[in-house]
């Protein structure tokens, strides 16, 4: 009973009316939020400045004093300074010796220095209790009380109570302390605000290999083509038809690329009969930027939306359309309506529809907003289940659109495939080997082993 109340108690923020006075070094923007933040949260704030002169940007309840005044008034010194100018903290050795002093700093490119600002600081001020945080916030975020991934505060360090304390501070002002150990990862989380998009980056290039690859497929059979045998100049197909020819493909081939690892794990797993063992590193890298390749695609579904919203507006289709009536006219005969046609036109669409409506719906239980408010079993429910019946009815929109050029020789300009074919490779794939995995007779030995049986035990490892 004692272990779990203590367990509590070191879980929860200190919720005590009083709190203890914090230092903060450092008058710029970051140093202002921050102290403004603490006041709020009920914190006496004390600047230590060069200049003791109190601005207007400095908020009222706080007091300004020299360094060595504001160090003397506080147990934890927050530096709000860049690395360089760290030469000043070195007469204050001993004031600070015992006192937690908090690094909040960052640098202009990865690893600029042999060791982290926060070792840094460390060799400087060897009495001091040196803790890295807040560097992953920005002022922005402490003003306007942001959301999700930005109230994550990354926290370490080596003394343990002085961690603690500043990790009570951070709960205190509405964050979420992550603790990452000692002072040896403060270099990894000094990196972590310089990366641009780091999960990004695969999904990214592979996104836009594709598209140049389709954009350029287009144009040679939908343009260069025609031209050549045709003689019809189709160029202006470059502005609106390739892109919306374009942005279809590429959903469904990114949406199946998705759900595409999970498929080659469960068959890895399924070949070693154990789930104990590593994926290869390419399988691994893949099934971590699962929910970026699916907002990615969810971006093309929504610009394919938008481009056949805003087709009939186009010259092209008006002048096509005018052409057929004054065909009829001219020849004194209505084309009677045919039922086939129409059946598979108003299925196409309404499959699309419904696809790209449960794709939205994919999309946003995947944000961090969302996802935190839903449990595990609900979350899985809606990634892997409709993710998959999303799968299905963006395939079958597909394939009611564009299956009618398999058997057409037309189809098959320069012996080369319509794009639409192309497009259906890889969902399909993952579609039939997800149905073969479902069978009881594989689904069965797959769950076992995803429940850690082994059919040879000494790969548990």
């Amino acid at each position: 009973m004692n272990i779990n109340s203590s367990n509590i108690m070191a879980l929860a923020p200190n919720t005590s009316n009083k709190r203890e006075t914090v230092c903060i070094f450092g008058t710029g923007d970051f140093g202002r939020a921050l102290g403004h933040k603490m006041i709020q949260s009920g914190y006496p704030v004390v600047y230590g400045s060069r200049s003791t002169q109190i601005s207007n940007l400095i908020p009222k309840e706080a007091e300004v004093l020299s360094h060595a005044e504001a160090a003397q008034k506080a147990a934890v010194i927050i530096i709000a300074i860049q690395r360089q100018h760290y030469n000043f903290l070195t007469p204050l050795a001993e004031i600070l010796h015992g006192k937690v002093v908090v690094d909040i700093s960052n640098n202009l490119k990865l690893n600029q220095y042999p060791e982290s600002n926060a070792e840094y600081l460390a060799q400087l001020l060897p009495g001091a209790k040196v803790v890295k945080a807040f560097n992953t916030v920005s002022a922005w975020a402490l003003q306007s009380g942001a959301l999700d991934a930005s109230r994550q505060v990354f926290v370490c360090g080596d003394d343990v109570e002085a961690k603690q304390m500043v990790m009570n501070i951070v709960r205190a002002l509405g964050l979420t302390p992550l603790d990452q150990g000692s002072l040896l990862a403060a270099q990894g989380i000094e990196n972590y605000p310089l990366q641009l998009f780091p999960m990004w980056k695969f999904p990214f290039f592979l996104s836009l290999g594709l598209t140049a690859f389709f954009f350029f497929y287009c144009l040679a059979l939908d343009v260069i083509y025609t031209y050549i045998y045709e003689r019809n100049n189709f160029s202006f197909f470059i502005a609106f038809t390739i892109p919306n020819r374009i942005c279809p493909v590429m959903a469904l081939i990114l949406l199946a690329l998705v759900y595409l690892p999970g498929v080659l794990a469960a068959i890895i797993q399924l070949y070693r009969g154990t789930k104990y063992r590593r994926f290869p590193d390419w399988l691994d890298k893949w099934m971590l930027c699962r929910k970026q390749l699916g907002l990615i695609a969810l971006a093309f579904a929504s610009l394919h939306a938008v481009f056949t919203l805003a087709s009939p507006m186009r010259s092209f289709v008006r002048w096509r359309t005018s052409k057929g009536i004054i065909s009829q006219a001219l020849n004194n005969k209505t084309e009677p309506l045919d039922t086939t046609n129409a059946w598979i036109s108003d299925s196409y669409l309404a499959l699309g529809i419904l696809g790209f409506f449960f794709f939205v719906l994919v999309g946003i239980t995947s944000l961090p907003s969302v996802s935190n408010s839903v449990n595990w079993r609900e979350f899985r429910f809606v990634q892997s289940k409709l993710g998959y019946l999303t799968l299905i009815l963006c395939t079958a929109h597909t394939l009611l659109y564009g299956g009618k050029w398999f058997l057409s020789p037309s189809a098959y300009r320069w012996y080369l495939p319509n794009i639409y074919m192309l497009s259906l490779v890889v969902p399909c794939t993952v579609l039939v080997v997800k149905f073969v995995l479902i069978f009881p007779c594989i689904d069965k030995p797959l769950t076992q082993i995803r429940q850690g049986w082994e059919r040879n035990p000494k790969y548990s490892e």
